[in-house]
């Protein structure tokens, strides 16, 4: 395409836009100052009303409908304009005589009951018709309360060098939910939303949402606020945590000699810093190792869960001494 016929493909594409645009603004010029009538559909917000204490809604309730609105063209327009900022220009479904369910076929119902339709007396507008939805299914289940522990879904993962310590801490640790019965009564915990934190190096104390069972379940708070302890990672030599013999058998007696070794731990370095040595649990049991024959034995080392490694168990072997005599 030569470099002028762009050109003039580029004028006359502006040419069209701009007549396009002043066609449309003289429709609406005279729509707006017209007094003739029109119709104009309008969403138009529903309000379910005297819901029972004792009930909850099974299904969620559509939040707007499509109302076809006559009236003037400025009046259309000016409704158009402004009915976001009235709180009072809404569709209301009464439920105080609904005990279970009912189907309430709308355009049926604001026939009867014309007041339900709430419009503003600055809009001079007169409702025709629901043009959608055309009828809206209610289903109540009593109403029911219960407590349920939160789960965290959020993962740390922090950067070289640094690790998590101990459990995260959730405030509040349970959620009282409420709703249907038959919703609420399957519900046994409620999980946060799931979410990833990487390159930590510092402790976290954030808060976090809910991932929501269900729409109609309402809970007591709307969030929950994790607390994670992140430390640098360290080493700590353990000197003198003592080895123990389990499950000594009556008529004998047992003797380790060394009875303490030392070991080298690793985790977050204040809290590795704080280990005493009797926090370390080191046994053999008699009555799964013990052998006549043999002298030496390694201690099965159990440490504390937010130790990450244990390692240079010194000596690596205790010799048992074993005789036979009151216990």
């Amino acid at each position: 395409m030569k470099f002028a016929d762009i050109i003039e493909s580029i004028i006359s594409r502006k040419i069209v836009l701009r007549l396009g645009a002043f066609g449309l603004a003289i429709l609406l010029w005279v729509f707006i100052v017209s007094s003739e009538m029109y119709e104009m559909v309008i969403v138009v917000p529903i309000e379910v009303r005297n819901l029972s204490e004792q009930k909850a809604l099974r299904e969620e309730v559509p939040e707007r409908a499509h109302v076809r609105f006559e009236g003037t063209g400025r009046t259309l327009f000016k409704t158009f304009l402004l009915k976001r900022f009235y709180n009072n220009f809404k569709l209301v479904l009464d439920l105080d005589r609904i005990s279970d369910e009912y189907e309430f076929v709308l355009n049926d119902y604001f026939r009867l009951y014309p007041r339900k339709i709430v419009i503003p007396n600055e809009f001079e507008i007169r409702y025709i018709e629901v043009d959608s939805p055309r009828e809206i299914k209610i289903s109540l289940d009593d109403y029911l309360v219960r407590t349920i522990p939160i789960v965290s879904k959020i993962i740390i993962e922090p950067i070289p060098g640094f690790v998590v310590v101990g459990d995260t801490i959730l405030d509040p640790l349970e959620i009282a939910i409420a709703g249907p019965k038959d919703i609420i009564e399957n519900i046994t915990s409620i999980n946060t939303l799931v979410d990833t934190i990487t390159d930590v190096n510092t402790d976290i104390s954030q808060s976090f949402n809910f991932e929501l069972p269900h729409q109609q379940v309402q809970l007591s708070h709307p969030d929950v606020l994790l607390s994670i302890d992140v430390q640098a990672l360290s080493e700590r030599i353990i000197s003198e945590v003592p080895v123990s013999v389990t499950n000594i058998p009556l008529g004998y007696r047992v003797f380790v000699s060394p009875h303490t070794v030392s070991l080298t731990i690793i985790g977050g370095i204040d809290f590795i810093r704080d280990i005493a040595p009797e926090e370390i649990n080191l046994t053999i049991d008699f009555n799964s190792q013990w052998d006549p024959n043999r002298q030496f034995y390694e201690p099965h080392v159990k440490v504390p869960i937010s130790v990450i490694d244990w390692q240079d168990l010194s000596p690596p072997n205790v010799e048992l001494i074993v005789t036979q005599g009151n216990n």
